[in-house]
């Protein structure tokens, strides 16, 4: 094939590429603003990729897939990206008590015993990256930057508050750094603080079987306490504080089923 017919044939896949993602996110019944959330791509990107002017990286397209809710065959291949109908998904938000807090706060203990006992999912947004991306956060992170890491957790984010779910959501330590997706937390969810004092922090990540951040760092306590600081103010933007050191695990679990049947409770009256 001659570089013109090449050419030719490059830009008539770039317009079927991008045809099928228009598609597919009016099946959804998606905005373009809404979908550069989800993917973490920019929205000018996304009308250029529609137009098929943009050339789009694998990872891209990936996550356009991811977004879009369907394989990476759905948009590459000859085959219709299924439905045609909105999405049912998109009936109602979650509802979602979220929690935040610097490792070791207790969000994975607290949340996982918080939601059995209100009979709704309990979700770990690090996992539901790891899970989207096939690599470990230190993976990703090592191979592609943090700030690529904090565009999927955006994305999975966004995803997870669209998905019609009730669920308690233990939030990465780092999440309150990032302001676009603090700022989507707080307005979607009910956010809790779990606080705790450095000295517990330290302890129940070394219980947890993890000496990495500890490991031949004789200022380690030091640095914790200046993480601590340097977040306090982010942490405390949250609808409420449960302090686990002071309450304890029973009474932690207690206070935040409380407060989150309260917000479940209230969502579904409004």
């Amino acid at each position: 094939m001659s570089s013109r017919g090449s050419a030719e044939r490059a830009s008539a896949v770039l317009r079927e590429l991008g045809a099928r993602v228009r598609s597919r996110r009016h099946a959804l019944g998606m905005t373009v603003k809404e979908l550069a959330a989800r993917s973490g791509l920019s929205e000018r990107f996304l009308v250029s990729l529609e137009g098929g002017q943009a050339n789009p990286s694998v990872r891209s397209v990936l996550e356009l897939a991811g977004a879009l809710r369907v394989n990476l065959g759905a948009l590459l291949a000859d085959e219709s990206p299924e439905p045609t109908t909105p999405d049912p998904e998109h009936r109602r938000p979650s509802r979602l008590v979220a929690l935040v807090g610097l490792r070791g706060a207790g969000k994975s203990s607290v949340g996982a015993q918080a939601a059995t006992r209100l009979g709704v999912e309990f979700v770990e947004l690090d996992e539901r990256v790891r899970a989207r991306a096939g690599l470990s956060a230190g993976e990703i992170v090592d191979q592609h930057g943090a700030a690529y890491y904090r565009r999927l957790e955006r994305a999975e984010l966004e995803r997870l508050l669209d998905e019609g779910i009730d669920a308690v959501v233990a939030t990465g330590g780092g999440l309150v750094t990032d302001h676009a997706s603090y700022e989507r937390l707080l307005a979607g969810a009910l956010v809790i603080w779990l606080a705790a004092s450095p000295e517990d922090h330290y302890a129940r990540v070394l219980a947890q079987g993890d000496t990495r951040p500890m490991a031949n760092r004789s200022d380690a306590m030091r640095e914790l306490r200046g993480i601590l600081r340097a977040r306090r103010a982010l942490y405390e933007r949250a609808h409420h504080v449960v302090d686990t050191t002071k309450l304890g695990l029973g009474r932690s679990i207690e206070r935040v089923a409380k407060l989150a049947r309260g917000a479940f409770d209230g969502a579904a009256r409004g």
